[in-house]
């Protein structure tokens, strides 16, 4: 069924809508988990895309969202500002206002902002802010505006979220380690799955994590990354099956700075929406014991998002 956008809006041709009637999983969560990163889509009516955008979205609102975590069993949120909406945070900050502190969020600011408007992001639930380098989703930001954002958000104790690609590490590894706060990638930096595990490519990644304890990994996304798509081929207990063996390195290599998430509504996805129960279901796979399982879902994003309550 389409979903369609709703004002002045029109989505981008050939978006994929998100998945409606998710399976419920099989895998049971621990409880408290976090779904560590998720987004919210306007609505559109009520909180414009941004103008300078690289695409339009369907809706996917706050109840929508809420909604999916109750079904998939999960406690909490972590909300991450999607790239169509800028650094317009107010569809953000409005679920994690709406959610009865049970969702932070993750915002994009600029230089500009105020330390009442920081402040204010902070009251509301904003814990980090994210510097993306997906070429073909943002425009680049010069990196001495980024730095000084993370200066300025380290005495509120954010953290910084970058999004970029494999292949991009080497010519960002200075600035990456030169960040003042502890560094979160979002979903493993994007490694080519198709390439070797024990690679140079994905060496590189893990290096980058070993040696600089503040950085933290999203082991999620397998559906952005897998060749193998998500059907289970006959003896195979895994959807996404080419992926399991980069994640669970990362999830057994550095077991207390991994997080995961769901990364609904699943924004600019080509080939295929996922089922966000069978993704639920990847969980197990690349962190294999219930000691790993909590720390990837409840323990870490709590330390990270909720540090009050642990």
């Amino acid at each position: 069924m389409s979903l369609p956008t709703t004002g002045e809006f029109t989505k981008t041709p050939g978006w994929l809508d998100w998945y409606q009637g998710p399976s419920r999983p099989r895998f049971a969560l621990p409880p408290g988990s976090v779904d560590a990163h998720c987004h919210v889509f306007g609505p559109g009516a009520q909180f414009p895309y941004a103008p300078e955008r690289k695409y339009t979205p369907c809706d996917a609102s706050k109840a929508q969202l809420f909604a999916l975590r109750d079904q998939l069993g999960f406690a909490r949120n972590v909300i991450v500002q999607a790239t169509c909406h800028g650094a317009d945070n107010h569809a953000l900050v409005d679920a994690c206002r709406s959610s009865g502190g049970r969702a932070r969020g993750v915002a994009t600011v600029r230089r500009s902002i105020t330390d009442t408007e920081l402040q204010d992001l902070h009251d509301a639930g904003v814990r980090g802010v994210r510097f993306n380098f997906v070429k073909r989703l943002v425009d680049f930001t010069p990196k001495d505006e980024l730095m000084e954002i993370a200066s300025r958000i380290q005495p509120l104790g954010w953290h910084v979220v970058i999004y970029f690609e494999a292949q991009d590490l080497p010519e960002l590894w200075d600035f990456f380690t030169a960040l003042p706060t502890t560094v979160v990638v979002d979903h493993m930096g994007r490694p080519d799955v198709s390439k070797p595990l024990d690679g140079p490519e994905f060496a590189l990644f893990l290096k980058f994590m070993r040696e600089h304890p503040n950085v933290w990994s999203k082991v999620s996304c397998p559906e952005r990354l897998s060749l193998t798509g998500p059907k289970a081929l006959a003896g195979e207990q895994a959807a996404y099956r080419d992926v399991v063996p980069f994640a669970r390195t990362v999830v057994e290599s550095f077991p207390d700075r991994v997080l995961w998430g769901t990364d609904w509504p699943h924004p600019n996805l080509k080939d295929h929406m996922p089922d966000d129960g069978l993704l639920v279901d990847f969980i197990p796979h690349i962190a294999p014991t219930a000691e790993l399982q909590h720390k990837l879902l409840v323990a870490n994003p709590m330390r990270l998002y909720w540090p009050e309550e642990v």
